[in-house]
């Protein structure tokens, strides 16, 4: 995460799959200094024109929002709408300031992230219904390789579904923005791939077996990503993107 601090605008910049851990921790500092929705610059990393740099200096404790906040953040950060990273701060300002926003159904705000969530769960539902996998044979033995193309940024939201029901196979699941795998211990991210112009032929079961290997080569791969849904830190006991232990609102922080 990276921040340009100017005479008129925050510049913050994520990477287009940043989840909620990635944007509480850059809105973290934003609201603690009160810088106002208008104050900021957000960017998803896709075109961005301007240059960014480091946050505000620390200014205090964040405030409070409600818990519920983080549970429809945690879906609609991963949409693909290039301004949700902008429309969740405006959101997380407002509700520390209007008590009971999150409930009122009509608010043109609340109905837009509400709508992005739930796209986003469609997505992850459309995901693990109609993966489907297919065997390949390398040096390594036999794997089970997929090709998807979701409509947002899901593909860590929705592994540890398939770690869970498959978790005695070897796979992969290959996506335009981003893979993953699973090796039986551990669920393993790397980039994503072009769609090939025909799975089912005998050239293309050639293209998977080069692309897991460029892909998620051991030599190449950073330690074994974690492989619990990255929306279950707002529920977690400690970390930086725990709650409080406040019963319904929370410090961003």
């Amino acid at each position: 995460m990276t921040v340009r601090s100017g005479s008129r605008q925050h510049c913050v910049e994520l990477a287009p799959d940043a989840g909620l851990d990635e944007w509480r921790a850059a809105a973290r500092p934003l609201l603690a200094a009160g810088l106002s929705p208008d104050q900021i610059l957000w960017s998803d990393g896709e075109g961005g024109l301007l240059p960014a740099d480091a946050p505000p200096p620390a200014g205090g404790a964040a405030p409070a929002v409600p818990r519920s906040f983080f549970d429809l953040a945690g879906k609609a950060v991963l949409h693909r709408d290039r301004q949700r990273f902008a429309l969740l701060y405006q959101l997380a300002w407002r509700a520390a300031r209007e008590p009971g926003l999150l409930s009122v159904a009509t608010d043109p705000l609340v109905a837009a992230v509400e709508a992005m969530a739930k796209a986003v769960r469609r997505d992850i539902h459309k995901m693990h219904a109609f993966v489907r996998f297919r065997g390949i044979r390398d040096e390594g033995g036999e794997r089970f390789v997929a090709w998807f193309e979701p409509d947002h940024h899901i593909v860590a939201a929705a592994a540890p579904f398939f770690r869970d029901r498959f978790a005695a196979l070897s796979w992969s699941i290959l996506t335009p923005d981003r893979s993953v795998a699973w090796d039986g211990e551990a669920l393993m991210f790397g980039p994503g791939i072009a769609k090939p112009a025909d799975l089912h032929d005998g050239a293309a079961e050639e293209l998977w077996r080069r692309y897991y290997a460029s892909i998620f080569n051991p030599a190449r791969l950073k330690p074994p990503a974690r492989s619990h849904p990255p929306e279950a830190d707002s529920d977690a006991g400690g970390g930086a993107a725990a709650l409080s232990a406040q019963p319904s609102r929370s410090a961003v922080d």
